[in-house]
């Protein structure tokens, strides 16, 4: 098993569930913030995937940590369209608030 790249991995799969309670918590600044620090570390990824050897127990581990991630971000989404709704109303000054 190509246990760095599983490492890797694995880090943005915690990024990602720091992302989705800091979205369940409201704190978009937060998500943001995860958000740049993943793109890092996606592209330290990508870095080392060109490189590696990835044998069958780290594609099956690969496909697992992936299909977290992507129930977070799925999560994330959904909590993050009402607040972009508003923004974008806010934006175009349409929002009113009381």
């Amino acid at each position: 098993m190509n246990t760095e790249l599983i490492t890797f991995y694995e880090t943005i799969e915690r990024a990602s569930a720091d992302m989705l309670e800091a979205a369940r918590a409201g704190k978009w600044e937060e998500v943001l913030r995860l958000e740049g620090a993943c793109m890092v570390l996606i592209s330290e990824l990508k870095r080392i995937a060109s490189k590696a050897e990835v044998d069958a127990e780290s594609r099956r581990a690969k496909s697992r940590i992936m299909q977290r991630i992507l129930v977070n971000d799925a999560e994330i989404r959904n909590l993050a369209d009402p607040w972009l709704e508003d923004l974008e109303k806010m934006m175009a000054g349409k929002l009113t608030f009381h």
